[in-house]
Order: C-alpha cells, then structure tokens, then sequence
C-alpha cells in the first residue's frame, strides 16, 4: 500500500503543477479585461479539487512513511526533519491558500477580482509547493516519480 501511495502521490504532483500553472496564466492573461466564464471557474476547480486529493494522499503516507519519524534529535537530521514537519506544513499552507483563492474568486464581484484573486492566491500556493517539493537535487532521497 505504501509503493502504491507513494507512487500515486509522485506521479499526480505533476498534474497538480500543470494545473496551478494553467490556472495561474488564465487567470494572468485574463485579469484585465477578460470576462470570467465557465471555463475559467472549471480550470481553477480543477486546480483546487486536484491539490485537495494530493493533501489527502500525502496526509495518509504522512502516517505510514518510514521518512516520518519522531525519533530523538529528528530536527537535526535534514531528510528526517523536511518530511516531518518542512513538507506537510509548507503544502498544508499552499493548499489553504489555494483554497482562499477560489472562495474569494467564487464571491467577487467584479471579473478583475476573480481574476485577481486566483493569480495571487494560487501563485503564492505554487510557490510554496515548489518550494517544499523533494526535488532529487535536493538530496532527500527522491527522485523524479
């Protein structure tokens, strides 16, 4: 079960990224004069819904990980000390952002503030997750997938 979440929760971030992405220069592209259509809400839902199941697998191998471990002087261990508490605190708070975002988009008024509010918010989420992601040249025991 471990691989298999393991695996699914690898290979979905880049379909998170792509998403937020796509969100991100929609809303970009559109912040000034665009008008917010059905296909504007879909593609930041998308986004959102998608960094939501991402959440919800990385908190169940939060769980189970052999990498989460709260052993004495954990912090002082860099692998140890990213997966327990640098990563879930760093997604937590890009998934809320994320999540700010479109519940601000949903009850602005005007199309700039929907715009608005999923570039900033989901920018700032996207940083974040980059940011916290265990890239390989990070040394920290991952890889690509």
């Amino acid at each position: 079960m471990y691989n298999g979440l393991l695996h699914a929760h690898s290979g979905l971030r880049w379909i998170v990224l792509i998403l937020l992405l796509a969100a991100i220069l929609n809303a970009f592209s559109k912040k000034k004069s665009g008008v917010w259509t059905a296909k504007d809400k879909k593609i930041s839902l998308f986004a959102m819904v998608f960094t939501h199941v991402q959440l919800l697998i990385g908190l169940v191998l939060y769980f189970i990980s052999p990498k989460v471990n709260f052993v004495e002087g954990f912090m002082k261990d860099d692998v140890l000390r990213f997966f327990a508490v640098e990563h879930v605190l760093l997604m937590v708070v890009a998934i809320v952002l994320i999540t700010i975002g479109h519940s601000k988009s949903k009850k602005a008024v005007t199309d700039a503030k929907k715009f608005g509010a999923i570039a900033t918010f989901y920018l700032i989420g996207l940083i974040l997750i980059l940011a916290s992601i265990p890239w390989p040249f990070r040394n920290l025991g991952s890889g690509w997938f």
